[in-house]
């Protein structure tokens, strides 16, 4: 849940069926990319508690949330996504629609990572070249992956498409949204913020801001000022803000702050719910495995 804001904000009108079951792409673009990095529930049911963990001190991205280790990684949702899409464009193939293609997986935009913006940006390079802006080539990919996944002229009905997820349903069901696992994480961001240390380091950087000539009680207030929301345009004014934002946020260690809080507020409720999250991320193994023979 990758809270760091998407500044393209053009829509792009996408078949709803089509949408709904042949790709969780805008969801898989929030998880971890290497399953071997973080473990997910291709490789087993944590049985312990998961913790926090830190790979790289100063860099937000390298961070892993305990929520992470009941999530399926970025590359297990491609790998339902892609054997699911295998499945469908074969059998609509049959069914007299060979142009038919599924939907494109959004490239990714923004964080790496679930950690990695889920606090705003932080990378003071980048910040000073793209302000509060994706990259301008991710940006550039993702809206032509957007262009491409809203176009289907094979003419192809909604019943036939219907009867074709139906067959991958049985060979490889697509990976359920963990409601669970995904409220727990938003609640926690959430309260996170209400967390004394939290508050202090906020009320820090808005004094650090203040000093350099912004007004802004919290660091994602500076993130969503309306003036920064074109998605083709990096103002001047965005760039200095967006380097005056970095700069107070590594004094007063801001992330730092709010992932700690944040881990063991995920860390209480993980005990609350462990079995059931356990029995989810199971039940996401098996599918991980379904997908992985019907693509061999």
């Amino acid at each position: 849940m990758s809270q760091q804001k998407n500044k393209k904000t053009t829509l792009i009108a996408v078949p709803v069926l089509a949408a709904a079951t042949v790709g969780a792409v805008a969801f898989a673009a929030t998880l971890p990319d290497n399953p071997q990095e973080s473990r997910g529930p291709a490789s087993a049911p944590q049985q312990a508690v998961a913790k926090a963990t830190m790979g790289d001190p100063d860099d937000p991205a390298t961070w892993k949330l305990p929520m992470e280790a009941y999530l399926p990684t970025r590359a297990e949702h491609r790998l339902v996504s892609s054997s699911r899409d295998e499945v469908i464009d074969a059998c609509m193939a049959d069914a007299g629609y060979p142009q038919w293609t599924p939907a494109p997986d959004l490239p990714a935009l923004g964080g790496k990572t679930l950690t990695d913006w889920r606090y705003g940006i932080h990378d003071a390079a980048k910040a000073a070249e793209r302000g509060y802006h994706p990259d301008a080539e991710e940006q550039k990919a993702y809206d032509a992956a957007m262009e491409e996944g809203a176009v289907d002229e094979s003419g192809a009905d909604e019943g036939s498409l219907r009867s074709c997820v139906t067959q991958a349903d049985g060979t490889a069901p697509a990976l359920p949204a963990d409601d669970l696992a995904q409220q727990i994480s938003g609640d926690a961001f959430r309260q996170a913020e209400q967390d004394p240390k939290v508050v202090a380091a906020f009320a820090q950087w808005s004094s650090c801001m203040k000093d350099k000539g912004y007004d802004y009680a919290k660091p994602m207030d500076a993130n969503d000022d309306p003036q920064f929301n074109d998605p083709s345009t990096v103002t001047d004014a965005e760039i200095a803000t967006a380097k005056a934002d970095v700069a107070c946020r590594d004094k007063y260690q801001v992330e730092k702050t709010w992932f700690n809080a944040e881990a063991r507020l995920q860390q209480t409720a993980i005990v609350q719910h462990e079995d059931e999250l356990n029995r989810v991320a199971s039940g996401a193994k098996t599918i991980v495995a379904k997908a992985k023979a019907a693509s061999q």
